[in-house]
Formats: structure tokens, sequence, C-alpha cells
């Protein structure tokens, strides 16, 4: 019968051979909604005939109500402004269809996941299952078991037969987290459920189909896993049918401020707490600061704030974390935390480039050509920072070394102190 439609039995002649009570547990086991019998009286029809219609109804409802979920989630879980995760999500798009496997690569925290969920989400394969699997929280052996399931009298231990993710994931997606972490072992097993698509468990024999897709992911640098022996250049080479690079949130800044609403928004509702207002300059120092841990950091960060309610603490917060990403310099104090974030970071740029200048003069003896050539500036830009930081009272010193040291050769003193003419 029709899955699409409810359906009504009208029984004009019940048969006296037959079991009419039966006959009824058949039809509404076959999908009937209702089932009359004579005599067809007219309240009964109507009413038989309204719940039909209500069910329709119910039902096209409800398929509604899903589609419009389903695009909000999608819109919340991918938010994307700049032109680089916009292109990613037109990749998506094209990607979702296509059932081959999937490489994604990126920094953690940058949202691999998301990305994966995506890409299920949009996929032909959208109502089954999607399994996630964190290939680092699990030692190879115990990875095994995890992944492709063990019979009972496996191991110490398995006092019963237990599926494993593929099992679990059956024709729908496994994401594969962290693959780099991954023993060799079970790489090479991977590599052949690709291939064959099937496995048996561990102490089984019987082989079982693997109609699943596969996503994986990793944060490290694939040809530096590749050269280490991380990852096998076969897996890989099964795995990257297609790949999709996610690109770190200090390369897409445009971003965090919807980023940061978003998280608002959200744990305000979670938290029950009355949604104030950021401020514009918490907002902007935000957008400047790196988040070297990415979604995750930012995230955890609006967490704290929508919790302590604080927007001159988090604004200190933030500048206390850009600065502690800073080397200590030897030569000068610790900047004060009061500064604000703009002058803080202005601070630091100048410390560091005159700690550059000062080290190039120091190496080549204040030959300003050569120091210029080693920082790979102009020499008239060098000249310009050295007056810029007083760095002249250096080669004042060297030349009044010359004048208290007269035995020393006069040539290499001229060379210290000016550069041969430049």
């Amino acid at each position: 019968m029709s899955e699409k439609e409810p359906v009504l039995v009208m029984d004009d002649e019940p048969s006296i051979y037959s079991n009419e009570f039966t006959t009824v547990v058949e039809a509404i086991r076959l999908g009937a909604q209702e089932y009359l019998t004579k005599p067809f009286e007219k309240p009964e029809r109507y009413t038989a005939m309204l719940k039909c219609r209500q069910q329709m109804d119910l039902r096209k409802e409800n398929k509604a109500l899903g589609e419009y979920c389903d695009h909000i989630t999608e819109d919340l879980s991918f938010l994307a402004s700049s032109l680089q995760m916009v292109r990613i999500r037109q990749q998506i798009l094209k990607i979702a269809p296509v059932d081959v496997p999937v490489f994604i690569c990126g920094e953690s925290g940058v949202g691999k996941e998301v990305v994966a969920r995506m890409i299920h989400k949009c996929s032909p394969r959208r109502n089954q299952p999607f399994v996630k699997v964190n290939c680092a929280a699990l030692p190879g052996e115990l990875l095994e078991s995890e992944l492709f399931g063990y019979e009972q009298g496996a191991f110490t231990g398995a006092m019963r037969s237990k599926p494993g993710k593929f099992e679990l994931a059956n024709k729908g997606t496994i994401f594969l987290d962290e693959i780099t972490e991954m023993s060799s072992h079970v790489q090479a097993k991977l590599l052949h459920v690709l291939q064959d698509h099937q496995y048996s468990r561990l102490g089984g024999c019987r082989l079982i189909g693997a109609e699943v897709r596969v996503l994986a992911a990793t944060n490290v640098e694939v040809q530096e896993a590749m050269n280490s022996g991380r990852l096998r250049e076969d897996l890989y080479y099964r795995l990257n049918v297609l790949s999709i690079n996610v690109p770190p949130l200090r390369e897409r800044t445009k971003e965090i401020p919807l980023l940061f609403q978003h998280f608002f928004d959200k744990y305000s509702k979670k938290f029950q707490k009355e949604p104030v207002t950021p401020s514009e300059q918490l907002v902007e120092a935000a957008t400047r600061y790196s988040w070297p841990g990415n979604l995750r950091e930012l995230e955890n960060f609006v967490k704290r704030y929508v919790i302590l309610e604080d927007d001159e603490g988090s604004l200190r917060e933030l500048g206390e974390m850009a600065a502690a990403r800073q080397p200590t310099s030897p030569r000068e104090p610790a900047l004060s935390r009061k500064q604000s974030l703009k002058t803080l970071v202005r601070s630091l740029t100048d410390q560091a480039e005159t700690e550059a200048i000062a080290d190039a003069l120091e190496k080549t003896h204040w030959r300003r050509k050569d120091a210029a050539r080693m920082l790979g500036i102009s020499y008239k830009g060098l000249l310009y920072k050295i007056h810029q930081y007083n760095l002249k009272d250096a080669g004042l010193r060297s030349r009044s070394h010359a004048a208290t040291h007269p035995l020393e050769p006069a040539g290499s003193l001229l060379c210290g102190s000016w550069g041969g003419s430049g």
C-alpha cells in the first residue's frame, strides 16, 4: 500500500467463511487507516474519511517542518560569510550527492566535523546514520574492535558479540576524525574495506558488507604525515578522491562577528540569560585576535562572556591572551596590562622590530648595507628605522671604543662604525 496517502478499506460483502477479525488485523498491518463493513452508516463514513484527511495533512505538515528544520540546522551549523567559506559551502553542495570518500584537512577546531555533517546532511544518505569515530581517543587494538566489531570469545573479556562502527553506520556515513592517529595495522585493514567493501569482525569468519560512505579528517600536514609513516600513502590516495581544506579562523576574520553573535545567542538561550549586546570594542578586539584554538576557543570565550556578563573583564582577558602569545623581551620591561589592545599590539610590533634590527647590526658589526640585506629591507628603510628606534647610540659607542683602544687596527673600527661609507 502507498505510504504517502492513508487508505480506507470498505468491505461491502464480508465472507462468512473467513475470520473477520483476522482480515481487519491484516488490513491494518498492511497500512490501512480504517476498516469499515456493512452497513455503512453516514456518521461512521464521515468520521473515517475525516481521520484519513487529517492523517494526510499531518504527514504534509511533518514533511514541511522536517525540511524547514533541516534548512535552519544547516544554516546554523555552517555559518559562512568569508569568500573562502562560501566557496567551501559551494564545494560541499557539489560533493555531497556524489557517493565517494572525502578527505578533510584543517587545524584543530576549525570545524572539520561541521563540514562532514553537512556533507552527510546534503547527501542521499541523510536519513541514515552518521557515526563519528575519534581515532586519537583509542589505542590501535581497541580502535580495531571499535571499528569492525568482535565475536564472542575473540579476546579476553569478549563475553558477547558486538557490532562495530562500520556495522552501525551501514547505508549511512562514517566520519574518521584524526585518521593519522590510527595504527598502520588498522589503516591496512581500512584500506581493504574501502577496496572490497566487506570485512569480518575480530575473531569471526563471516564477511559483512560495508555499504558506508567514508569521510576522513586530519589536523596535521598530510605530506609530513606520509613521510613520517603516520599515514599510509595508499590509504590516503584511496580516501582523497575529493578533498576540502578548511582555513583557520585567523584567515577568515570577517566571520568572527557573525560567529560571536551565533555563539552568544546560543548560550544566552541555553543558560537562560538576558541577551545583552556585546560592546563594539569587544567584538573588534575579538576580530583582531588570532584565535589559535579556532572555533573551539572562540566558542569557549563567548560561553564565559555569557556566564560572567563582564564586558570589561572579557576585553581585558583578550588583551592578556594576545600578550601571552608574544615572546618576552629581555631589553624592555613587561608591558602594562592596562594598555588598550591597539596600543599593546603596536608596542609589541615595535619591540620585535627593534630587536631584529639591533641583532642584525650587531652581527654585521654595524655594516648597515649588510644589515639591510640580512633584514630584506632597503638601505634607506634601515636608516629610517635606526633613527626611529634611536639605535644610533650603538654606533657612537663603537667610535668611543676606537678612541680608547688606539692599538687596534683602524680599518676594522671604521668598518664597524660606518659600514664602509654606508
